[in-house]
């Protein structure tokens, strides 16, 4: 009897913790722009790649994406690049080549980042002085964007101003930025950092 206490206790205490453990957070989540750049880069138009096929030399080419976002590969042809990310092109340079090598092995590296500069923006619009968009750079904030686009008009409702950024399956989230708060108190709680595809609204006084 004793331990089928014990073993409820424990049931009920993993229940518990398993609960608490997907507890959603109210803070933007944290901008890690290394592995954007590893995991996450799209390749664009321009970007340069290395098509490395181990054991056939032959076969492995260093290629610029054309303007259509495809690149041409030794003995298959022309392969969408453009919009992929390095895994995608070179799983599917992989089964391309299964029609001709056996069991081939692909490394698909991006050696010129050319295009990261058009894919990769932020931009803010709504009721500031020039709505933007900006080229993303590593420790960006909502200030320097706000900043960048002459601040707010004198219509605008800084403080219900939001950030939108995207949560995945063509989903956003949308987080509350005090923005009055930042410009006039310095309070740079909600000074958020940004990352490439973030939009920051700032909305006009009702009246």
């Amino acid at each position: 009897m004793k331990r089928l206490i014990v073993l409820v206790v424990l049931l009920l205490t993993l229940v518990v913790s398993g609960c608490a453990a997907v507890t959603p957070s109210t803070q933007p989540p944290k901008v890690n722009a290394d592995a954007m750049a590893v995991n996450d880069y799209r390749i664009g138009v321009d970007d340069q790649l290395q098509v490395s096929v181990w054991h056939n030399p032959d076969l492995s080419v260093s290629v610029p994406v054309r303007p259509d976002g495809k690149v041409t590969v030794p003995l298959i042809g022309d392969v969408q690049a453009g919009g992929q990310t390095s895994e995608e092109v070179a799983a599917t340079i992989r089964d391309k080549l299964k029609a001709y090598v056996r069991d081939p092995q692909v490394a698909v590296i991006l050696t010129q980042l050319r295009s990261h500069e058009y894919l990769a923006r932020v931009r803010v619009t709504g009721a500031v002085r020039t709505p933007v968009s900006l080229p993303y750079r590593p420790g960006m904030t909502v200030l320097d964007v706000v900043l960048a686009a002459g601040g707010v008009t004198e219509y605008a409702s800084p403080d219900r101003t939001e950030l939108y950024r995207r949560a995945g399956q063509g989903d956003s989230q949308a987080y509350a930025v005090n923005l009055g708060k930042i410009l006039n108190d310095g309070n740079l709680a909600t000074n958020y950092p940004l990352q490439p595809g973030d939009v920051i609204t700032v909305p006009q006084r009702t009246f």
